[in-house]
């Protein structure tokens, strides 16, 4: 049943509240899928609860969290994204609650609330412009913090562009009890999970735009090794890899190859971005790094939606493109191994690399974007340039090319739009002609 146009003010039942926190916490795509709704519906869902919101901010007291308490869980929700950790319905209420036991008075959790909470703090998972949202307080001091110290090291250094790195890892899951089933096989691949991965890639790129060999660490021997694309290293481990491990591995056979063939026989100082969870600094990888000249600069826990290069565009990127080649080969992944799923993926890897080498331009400004490299923007400026260059990024790996409606739900194709556009709507940060995949009509509140 068709919907009036502009969306009724009114409050959303308990049912549709839960599909638009799902779409909020991981996306409206997978949303869609879980509860078998066309996304375009999400979206008017999820514009007629700030519309609802906006009229009636009365409904919105009660005993919920202070803004202390609220700040310590998008603090936690930030952290979580960080690590590739689910951040779901069910681990979201877990940590409200426990957070709200230790009000007094007690305090009352909803998907109403939920669902707010989500949009305030700006953490929609699909979000295109991070660099620009205030982050939790302590987090925005410490980011603030972080951003000056690496600053002021280029610039008294004198660090060469070359020499400035950004490194960060990407954890693939596998899930053989779907790759085995009749449908969903698309869903098999994740970058989210709980448990061991399959894989792990590490990612680095340089300042100057350059892009360094991807380190593979897999459990799996690929079905034929001689294919192995030039841009990718492969470190089989049948028990797996230590985050030390992966960190020692990734030092030795990438970084500090790439120090050491700068020529001119001397040492360039460098600086190397990375954050501070998985890629733990054991002796054996500040020794690498100290041998080459390398300043190790983490980024606070939290940060790096804020300061981490390769977070504005090319991680996020990167996992979308390996994620339309794995949908789009998905039917006849059923029957195969671990080691032939291995060289499809590195062979995938293989095609984007050789794509982002091609696109220097765009990683030379995730750095500034980032304020790695000091630059004239301000927050604001930041995020419609990491907007663009989301978008930069995506047509040249053609992801939005392969953007189709679900098998269940045909006549639906439209080009995915982010929930952040729907909250600059409401804040009436844009205007409309921006709001790119929707009719005139799905604009007017």
């Amino acid at each position: 049943q068709k919907e009036p146009e502009g969306g009724r003010k009114e409050a959303l039942s308990v049912k549709k509240l839960r599909v638009v926190l799902f779409a909020l916490c991981s996306s409206t795509e997978q949303a869609a899928e879980h509860f078998r709704n066309p996304p375009r519906r999400i979206r008017r869902w999820l514009r007629r609860f700030q519309a609802f919101q906006d009229d009636h901010p009365e409904l919105s007291e009660g005993k919920y969290l202070s803004l202390e308490a609220e700040e310590k869980l998008a603090e936690w929700v930030l952290t979580q994204r960080e690590q590739q950790l689910p951040v779901t319905e069910e681990t979201l209420f877990q940590k409200a609650t426990k957070i709200g036991r230790s009000l007094e008075g007690g305090f009352k959790i909803s998907y109403e609330w939920a669902v707010r909470f989500m949009l305030r703090h700006h953490l929609s998972s699909q979000t295109r412009r991070g660099v620009a949202h205030p982050l939790p307080k302590e987090m925005q001091g410490n980011a603030g913090a972080f951003i000056e110290f690496v600053q002021r090291q280029i610039h008294r250094q004198e660090l060469p562009l070359a020499m400035i790195g950004a490194v960060d890892e990407i954890s693939f899951f596998l899930d053989a009890e779907i790759l085995g089933s009749e449908e969903r096989k698309e869903n098999a691949l994740q970058t989210v999970g709980n448990g061991e991965p399959w894989c792990e890639l590490v990612l680095s790129v340089l300042a100057d735009g350059g892009v360094l060999p991807a380190l593979v660490i897999s459990r799996a021997q690929p079905a034929a090794p001689a294919t192995l694309p030039a841009s990718v290293l492969l470190e089989s481990k049948e028990h797996g890899c230590g985050d030390d491990e992966i960190m020692e591995l990734w030092a030795d056979r990438v970084w500090r190859k790439h120090t050491e063939g700068g020529g001119g026989g001397g040492i360039s100082k460098g600086m190397l971005v990375l954050d501070c969870h998985r890629t733990h600094l054991s002796e054996e990888v500040l020794a690498v790094l100290s041998a080459a000249g390398t300043l190790p600069a983490v980024i606070p826990a939290g940060c790096s939606s804020r300061a981490q290069p390769l977070d504005v565009c090319v991680k996020s990127s990167l996992k979308n493109f390996l994620h339309k080649k794995w949908k789009e080969g998905a039917k006849e992944l059923a029957d195969s191994d671990s080691s032939t799923l291995l060289q499809l993926l590195l062979g995938w890897l293989g095609e984007a690399l050789e794509i982002l080498g091609n696109c220097p331009e765009l990683i030379r400004k995730s750095f500034l974007v980032a304020s790695v490299l000091p630059g004239p923007g301000s927050p604001r400026r930041n995020g419609d340039e990491q907007e663009e260059l989301i978008a930069a990024m995506e047509e040249r790996l053609e992801i939005a090319k392969s953007r189709e409606s679900s098998p269940e739900f045909p006549g639906n194709a439209e080009v995915e739009a982010d929930p952040e556009i729907l909250q600059r709507l409401f804040e009436g940060e844009s205007e409309a002609e921006s709001f790119y995949g929707f009719e005139e009509a799905d604009l007017e509140l």
